[in-house]
């Protein structure tokens, strides 16, 4: 059971993309027992790939922008479009 500590784009042509991805087994003596990197050993830590946690995941996000360029991506697209289009009525109308 490995899980991805981080991925990045490494190549790509017409039809496909490929990254790199670095795994890490968070079972192992070594991983477990050094301070910099056990922290993947947590439960929270599953599946950062399919949250997006992972290096690429956040570029795909658009989370390397800053600034006035980031205002429509935190905390994500799809909450920043709830927040603009929620209709909000006061409550003694």
């Amino acid at each position: 059971t490995l899980r991805v500590l981080n991925s990045y784009w490494v190549a790509q042509d017409a039809k496909h993309k490929w990254y790199e991805v670095v795994m890490v087994d968070p079972y192992h003596k070594v991983i477990r027992d050094d301070p910099r990197i056990n922290w993947i050993c947590k439960p929270t830590m599953k599946h950062r790939e399919l949250r997006g946690l992972t290096s690429a995941g956040r570029k795909g996000r658009g989370l390397f922008n800053k600034g006035k360029n980031a205002t429509k991506l935190r905390p994500s697209i799809r909450a920043s479009y709830r927040r603009r289009n929620l209709m909000r009525l006061r409550r003694y109308r």
